[in-house]
């Protein structure tokens, strides 16, 4: 047992220096140039944000896999614990809480501040709005500590009277509990309804954030993530164009760049002139989508018309990254079957029909000590991307949401910032799923304590979890998002050129 805590250990420090050195590889790969040798504050942010994020969702399998090494024990305060989880928890998801709501606003609206301006200047300026925004959420989060941060733990008061040691054990369906002179009685077993009661006590303020911070979830993306490799597959490209069909449609794509470019400034101009209303926000959304259609249609194009001493090799190439997104798809749609399966046949179900991933999880540990732990892990991780992968299709098609794509090589640091808030966001609702999803699976961890008995009978949110409502909800989005992507995924979207500008 001595050994596999030091392993856990050694496998923890490892993981955590491989993750740091991977978020430094996409943030080297995805920056814009612009961004080269500058911008090291914002940098820093996304480095450190992405590695929470990472290190967060892992920390649910290092909490079963440190729980497990005292499953010989026989209670759990029996067993000296590798590695303090509660307390873990609790930093990362604070930590977590900070740099949504503070230090990456800070860094956005340094990094998007008047170039013209002063350091000093833009360092004040984004102080006052993250001040304002802290004001704001200290107010809130305090009142609603304050009035109802408070949990109701439903107990059951037992008594019962004393009774001879027996000198046999024998327990039937009619016999559950011990007793004596053929009086065989148990409160437990007896007790009527009138013997519940609720027990109130105040929550710790980190755990209240951590709660909180638990019912920003989205479900859409389970079915979004597959489907939309498999659609961009069936998209493809399926031969090279002619010369003369590549200069036709460049001449159209140019044609469409300057009337963007017209676009872009008259919004400019009206920005210039204080002219901004919902009309405008609207047409710089309306911009913003055609522009990111340009560069879908112009990257099609150079894959269609391969040029170069090795054109022949980038369309083998092209080729077979579109064979990679179709079988990616299908092993990511039979993943996303899984997880509603599962969510229908021990969640929704009560009592549930099976543990169905549970009992793998824990088969593949069986097999060997870490296996069912990996294999936990890769489903959190599947689901942390299908909600990302949701929240961008999303922001392609709302009107109030910003659109933040995330490209090889062209990447400024306010879009690397905004996604990675939405990424720190997300780890906590899909944490708090997984540990209720495999709750059978990861018992008795101090996951379960903090996401489990306090999340779900806090005031004002515990409704939530006792109807089931987010479970509902992410089964009825996946199914309409599987029905848009059946009706619509397969056509490619069409700019509408429609933007509504001022004379």
């Amino acid at each position: 047992m001595g050994d596999f805590n030091l392993a856990l250990v050694i496998v923890a420090i490892v993981v955590c220096v491989l993750v740091f050195i991977f978020n430094v590889y996409l943030l080297v790969n995805y920056q814009h140039p612009d961004d080269a040798n500058q911008a090291y504050f914002p940098k820093f942010v996304v480095v450190l944000g992405l590695s929470v994020a990472a290190i967060s969702i892992l920390m649910l399998p290092a909490d079963v896999a440190n729980r497990q090494a005292c499953r010989h024990a026989i209670y759990n305060g029996a067993c000296n614990l590798t590695l303090p989880m509660k307390d873990l928890w609790l930093a990362v998801y604070i930590l977590d809480a900070v740099l949504v709501f503070f230090v990456i606003p800070f860094a956005m609206f340094y990094y998007e501040g008047d170039q013209d301006k002063s350091v000093g200047k833009r360092i004040k300026s984004a102080l006052i709005w993250v001040i304002m925004t802290a004001i704001v959420c200290a107010l809130v989060l305090g009142i609603l500590y304050g009035l109802v941060g408070k949990v109701d733990f439903t107990v059951r008061h037992l008594s019962s009277t004393t009774t001879n040691f027996p000198t046999n054990w024998e327990f039937s369906g009619g016999q559950q509990c011990v007793g004596g002179s053929g009086v065989h009685q148990c409160s437990a077993y007896l007790a009527n309804e009138t013997s519940e009661k609720t027990w109130t006590m105040r929550t710790t303020f980190p755990e209240y954030v951590v709660a909180l911070a638990t019912i920003i979830f989205g479900g859409v993306g389970i079915a979004c993530l597959p489907l939309g490799l498999i659609f961009s597959f069936i998209r493809r490209p399926k031969a090279v164009i002619t010369r003369s069909q590549y200069i036709k449609e460049a001449t159209e794509l140019g044609k469409k760049a300057r009337e963007l470019k017209k676009a872009a400034d008259t919004l400019h101009q009206e920005e210039r002139s204080g002219s901004k209303g919902r009309k405008w926000r609207k047409n710089v959304k309306s911009v913003e989508k055609e522009l990111l259609q340009l560069e879908e249609d112009v990257k099609l194009l150079e894959e269609m018309y391969p040029q170069g001493e090795k054109a022949e090799t980038s369309w083998a190439l092209t080729v077979l990254g579109y064979l990679a997104k179709l079988v990616l798809g299908i092993l990511g749609f039979i993943v996303s079957v899984a997880w509603v399966a599962h969510i229908v046949i021990y969640l929704l179900i009560n009592p549930p029909l099976h543990p169905f991933l549970n009992e793998v999880f824990i088969k593949l540990d069986d097999l060997w000590g870490l296996l069912g732990t990996a294999a936990f892990a890769f489903f959190c991780f599947y689901l942390l991307l299908a909600v990302i992968a949701g929240a961008m299709m999303l922001g392609l098609r709302l009107v109030f949401i910003t659109i933040h794509p995330m490209k090889w090589g062209a990447t400024l640091m306010n879009s690397f910032l905004f996604n990675v808030g939405l990424i720190l966001l997300c780890s906590i609702s899909v944490i708090q799923f997984c540990s209720t999803a495999f709750g059978y699976y990861a018992q008795a961890t101090a996951a379960q304590e903090i996401f489990g008995h306090t999340l779900e009978s806090l005031r004002g949110i515990k409704y939530l979890y006792k109807y089931n409502v987010f479970q509902i909800a992410f089964v009825v989005l996946a199914g309409l998002t599987f029905v848009y992507y059946a009706a619509f995924g397969w056509r490619r979207r069409k700019p509408s050129g429609k933007f509504q500008l001022s004379s």
